[in-house]
């Protein structure tokens, strides 16, 4: 397009714009994507309002060539949509001029937004069909590493301290978990928000004569869109649930990052992202391997959150049409979905090539000499003397044992009030981390079942 402004936003950078936005979502949200579908959407109106006897057949036909092989003037579109403050207008007047004497018969009883929000379910609806194939694939990985590693033990940690094991397919289980439930979030959103918008001017059809609720329902039959309950010009909760689903993707998405990133730290060495040459590299540090992948679904899950706030004062409309608010529409729905499309990409690079080392895991789950496994003692030794009672005897082992840099088990065994009740075998059994993963493995298998 000549005259294009010049780009400042990130998704949109030619250095780094493919890190935070994949091709295929970019594509669909496109500018000319956009203007194509409003053009679809108008040559649809034309041939649902010919199929019911409202316009000649023969203007519906001649939209319908004149749409196809039209070459808009997308510098006068530029200009004349500054002047008009949406492209809908001259739009009309360039399609209506290749069509001849049909063009009189276009978006015949519509307004504006009835095409530009229409238009822009029509991406929707094939946004959120790349987002689910992309989040499918995504969970696809993740139930690898979950089956992969169902009995793989490692520490489980709480406020950043050791708490008690886990496994590592159990922690990529639980992360799965979220992504199954945004899948059945998808589902459950489609059929309230893949619906036609065509209610004229004040949302009440007037223009038609009685016959406006025909005309929306076969509009919708021809684009395979639903029927509204009543206009949502001014009713943005649809939309604006659509740019939530897609923040708590994100968000769901960044908690994983989140916990991949310190597990990669110098000091764990847990995880690695994938090796890729010189991904992740420093320019001074030769040895550096940084989670790119994290810090990319980190940063594109707060952009996503800012346009699910900025969505929600979105809502807020005047009367039946909105004054300011539907604009943050334009902005917030296309790049909501870029990013979260972007973010799955990469959360799919990272997972399905994430690399495992249960080595590390497991010498990490032995630095604490046995006190992440304090809680089995602890109810081993509770039948015998009360809970509050057997807390307090193996906090005080735990303590001593922090002190003096001992094992554990050594100090337990060296306690009376232990080692009497629990014998000396049964102490070196509960001390070993390994043997104290509850019903982690289980949860894998549960959660797993049928795929």
């Amino acid at each position: 397009m000549t005259g294009r402004p010049a780009r400042v936003s990130a998704i949109d950078s030619p250095i780094w714009g493919r890190s935070f936005a994949d091709d295929e979502m970019r594509a669909l949200f496109d500018g000319e994507a956009y203007i194509a579908r409003c053009i679809e959407t108008e040559v649809a109106l034309a041939r649902a309002q010919a199929r019911l006897g409202i316009i000649p057949a023969e203007a519906a036909e001649g939209i319908s060539a004149a749409a196809a092989e039209l070459r808009l003037d997308m510098e006068r579109l530029r200009h004349e949509t500054e002047i008009v403050g949406y492209p809908i207008l001259p739009i009309v007047e360039q399609l209506a001029a290749a069509a001849g004497g049909a063009g009189r018969y276009l978006h015949w009883g519509a307004t504006t937004q009835d095409i530009m929000d229409t238009a822009t379910v029509l991406q929707m609806r094939e946004g959120l069909a790349l987002i689910d194939r992309r989040l499918d694939a995504v969970r696809a990985a993740l139930a690898g590493l979950a089956r992969t590693h169902r009995d793989t033990p490692m520490a489980g940690r709480t406020h950043m301290q050791h708490a008690l094991p886990v496994t590592f397919g159990y922690k990529a289980a639980v992360w799965l978990s979220a992504l199954d439930r945004h899948a059945v979030r998808i589902e459950e959103l489609a059929p309230r928000l893949l619906v036609v918008e065509f209610s004229g001017a004040s949302g009440t059809l007037a223009s038609l004569s009685g016959r406006g609720l025909e005309v929306q329902a076969a509009l919708a039959h021809e684009l395979g869109l639903g029927v509204p309950s009543i206009t949502w010009h001014s009713v943005r909760d649809c939309v604006t649930e659509a740019v939530q689903l897609m923040a708590l993707i994100s968000a769901s998405l960044a908690k994983i990052a989140f916990d991949v990133s310190i597990m990669m730290t110098s000091e764990l060495g847990e995880v690695s992202e994938p090796f890729v040459r010189h991904r992740g590299a420093s320019s001074t540090m030769p040895q550096k391997q940084n989670p790119v992948s994290c810090e990319l679904i980190l940063a594109g899950s707060k952009l996503v959150r800012n346009h699910a706030t900025a969505m929600l004062d979105a809502m807020v409309h005047d009367f039946e049409r909105a004054t300011g608010p539907w604009h943050l529409e334009w902005s917030a729905v296309p790049e909501a979905f870029a990013l979260t499309s972007g973010a799955l990409a990469q959360a799919e690079f990272m997972l399905a090539g994430l690399v495992v080392h249960p080595a590390a895991m497991a010498r990490n789950l032995g630095q604490s000499r046995g006190l992440i496994v304090a809680e089995a003692v602890m109810m081993a030794l509770a039948p015998h003397t009360g809970r509050k009672e057997a807390h307090d005897i193996v906090y005080a082992g735990c303590r001593r044992a922090v002190e003096e840099e001992a094992a554990l088990c050594d100090v337990l065994l060296a306690m009376p009030d232990v080692a009497g009740p629990l014998g000396e075998a049964a102490i070196r059994r509960l001390t070993d981390p390994a043997a104290y993963l509850g019903e982690a493995p289980a949860m894998v298998d549960r959660l797993l079942a049928g795929r």
